[in-house]
């Protein structure tokens, strides 16, 4: 029992792992993403909860701001990024997770 126990802990650690999916963006400018200010680069996102962790894939540092998750209708085709221009600064609204239902808002 206690051996089934161990391996049913280890199988749902795993799909927890799993189920982690990262998405790939890349920031042509300087751009605000929530509380964050992050540098122009191509970075790996992975949604924990109701945070985003960008991770610059140059430096391997990892950036955390809170995200509003949302689900919709429909799956999206592929990741996008949308944002606004505030002065020479870009600011993200909204990525949508491609291949997924869902949108983070910021």
């Amino acid at each position: 029992m206690r051996k089934f126990m161990v391996v049913a802990a280890l199988a749902i650690s795993s799909l927890t792992v799993l189920s982690a999916k990262s998405y790939e963006i890349i920031l042509s400018g300087p751009t605000k993403a929530g509380n964050l200010q992050l540098k122009p680069g191509q970075y790996t996102l992975k949604v924990n909860g109701d945070k985003a962790v960008f991770t610059d894939i140059n430096s391997s540092k990892s950036f955390t701001t809170p995200v509003k998750v949302q689900t919709t209708d429909k799956k999206f085709d592929d990741t996008r990024v949308q944002s606004t221009k505030e002065g020479e600064v870009d600011k993200i609204e909204e990525i949508d997770l491609g291949g997924s239902k869902t949108k983070l808002g910021f």
